[in-house]
């Protein structure tokens, strides 16, 4: 009787092109999210408390509401709320009621924020640096390029 490993490998499948490229992003893109986010551990933040930063540098001085917080990120969280709390609570946001409607509520980098963010933005650049630094800016651009038109299905 044949081993399950035997019989398994005899029936491998050829991988379609759109599927291998697909497989081939997902662990270009788990590699990236799990080395910057051993990056980001040393400072106490997660990807997502991260991506929240940065959207709020972003926003300036007027800040955003939860829901443009939540539209901005990378990936959907199912609870922003939670997330901009903790933020809130380690001093890296604020959060402010609008007089006129007390359920609108605007969130806002502060300070501290802006010097965790400025405190990261080299390590982090150099770490996209060890990540894509062999590759040409032409190799770049084009790979941008294609991973934006792959975005943009029809």
């Amino acid at each position: 009787m044949p081993k399950l490993q035997d019989k398994s490998s005899a029936v491998r499948r050829k991988l379609r092109l759109e599927e291998e490229v697909s497989l081939e992003i997902l662990r270009a893109a788990a590699g990236l999210e799990h080395f910057l986010a051993e990056g980001l551990k040393t400072h106490g933040l997660t990807m997502k408390q991260y991506n929240v930063l940065r959207i709020l540098r972003g926003a300036g001085s007027t800040g955003l509401c939860r829901n443009d917080v939540g539209a901005r990120m990378i990936a959907p969280v199912p609870d922003a709320t939670r997330l901009i709390d903790r933020l809130t609570r380690a001093g890296y946001a604020q959060k402010d009621e609008n007089p006129d409607d007390r359920r609108y509520i605007t969130t806002r980098i502060t300070e501290k924020g802006l010097e965790l963010l400025a405190s990261l933005d080299e390590p982090i650049q150099d770490m996209h640096l060890s990540q894509f630094g062999h590759l040409s800016p032409e190799d770049l651009q084009t790979l941008s390029t294609l991973l934006k038109a792959a975005q943009n299905q029809p």
